[in-house]
């Protein structure tokens, strides 16, 4: 069974919050999965509010990816991440098993 992967590729700062330096404001993620030679993927952003009195406030170079990523999904929802996986899994299924073709015309001639 393919995995579809989460993965953070560049987080976007807002130099100094009240002190707070690089402060992150946006996540770019990517979510992918592979399956032999067939691969699907979903990229885009979240953003996040600015609020220098957050609980709980991560220095940017104590950051871990596991972490942003779970700050992505808890902005989307528990629907919108199925629903992120689901394109990825469709999108390597569509490339199995085409859902549209396009055969050649049958009156063209070789």
């Amino acid at each position: 069974m393919t995995t579809p992967i989460w993965t953070i590729t560049t987080l976007d700062c807002k130099p100094n919050v009240d002190g707070l330096v690089d402060y992150v404001v946006t996540a770019h993620w990517d979510c992918t999965a592979t399956d032999g030679t067939y691969s699907g993927r979903v990229y885009s952003t979240t953003s996040f509010e600015v609020d220098p009195n957050k609980p709980n406030y991560v220095a940017y170079a104590d950051l871990t990816e596991a972490q942003v990523i779970q700050w992505v999904q808890a902005s989307l929802g528990a629907e919108t991440v199925a629903a992120t996986e689901e394109n990825v899994l469709q999108q390597i299924e569509n490339q199995k098993n085409p859902p549209i073709i396009s055969p050649a015309l049958p009156w063209a001639t070789a």
